[in-house]
This record gives structure tokens, C-alpha cells and sequence, in this order.
């Protein structure tokens, strides 16, 4: 097993690769588990995991993918609508100083190829909305604040 720490856009990352071989690793990002494909196939498992290295791990080239959004800019609590699951926002139904209900759909989440509603939490007015559309976001992410 083998522990990264990152610090990305100021928000901290914590990544433990926990398997390897030739074609896939698993690894936790902040707790949530993610198995992903090698780009290419390697003739053995990343060397890393099995045996701690004593050399730095070699820097990530920039990607051209979309930017996890995970940085709360609001407190957490019961008007600030969270993601429930890693995702892609695909539509934003609402805006800024919008007068919602509860169970209003607020936004359209992807996850896992589906289609999830994010709803309203309860009456009020949309204050802040911390997502744009095509992000991604990891789950417990803030999405739009409501007062």
C-alpha cells in the first residue's frame, strides 16, 4: 500500500493505492475507493505499492479532463445542498436568487451513467451556487447554498 498527499487548487487530497497489476489499480481518494484503467497495458504491477520507494513520486501531467470541484465554499449544514455521490453536473435548473421548494429539482447529477435529481432540502432562496455545469464533483461536495 502505498500513500500520496496532494494539494490541488488548496484543497487537500489524500490517495492510497491499495492494488495493482498489469492492466488496473484500486485506489481511495479522500476515503472514496476508485478502481481505474491503465492507459496501456504494463508488464507488471506499479513497483511503488509493494515496496515503499525512497524517490519522489514523479509529477502528474496536467490533464485535459474537467477539475474535481471539492472545495467547500460554504459551511456544510442543513441549507447547503450536497452531492450524495461522485459525478458530473450535466444541468443547473436553478439560479441565484431563486425562490425554491422542497424537493425542487435544483440540478441533474451523473453518476455511474445515470441520471440523479438533486433536490431542495427545504423552502427558501437560492444564495450561492458553487458548481457550473460539466464539473465534476466528488461526494459531499457543495453544490448551491440556500437561505
Amino acid at each position: 500500500m502505498k500513500e500520496f498527499n496532494y494539494k490541488i487548487n488548496g484543497t487537500p487530497y489524500r490517495v492510497v493505492v491499495t492494488k495493482s497489476d498489469t492492466e488496473t489499480v484500486e485506489l481511495e481518494v479522500n476515503g472514496t475507493p476508485f478502481t481505474v484503467e491503465m492507459a496501456q497495458k504494463t508488464k507488471k504491477a506499479l513497483s511503488g505499492v509493494k515496496r515503499p520507494s525512497t524517490s519522489a513520486p514523479s509529477p502528474v501531467p496536467q490533464s485535459t479532463t474537467t477539475p474535481l470541484v471539492t472545495r467547500p465554499s460554504a459551511p456544510a449544514g442543513k441549507n447547503t445542498i450536497q452531492s450524495p455521490l461522485p459525478g458530473i453536473i450535466l444541468d443547473i435548473r436553478c439560479k441565484v436568487g431563486d425562490t425554491v421548494k422542497k424537493g425542487q429539482t435544483l440540478m441533474i447529477l451523473e453518476a455511474m451513467k445515470m441520471e440523479n435529481n438533486i433536490l431542495s432540502n427545504g423552502n427558501g432562496k437560492i444564495t450561492e451556487i458553487l458548481v457550473q455545469k460539466g464539473d465534476s464533483v466528488l461526494e459531499g461536495a457543495n453544490l448551491v447554498v440556500i437561505e
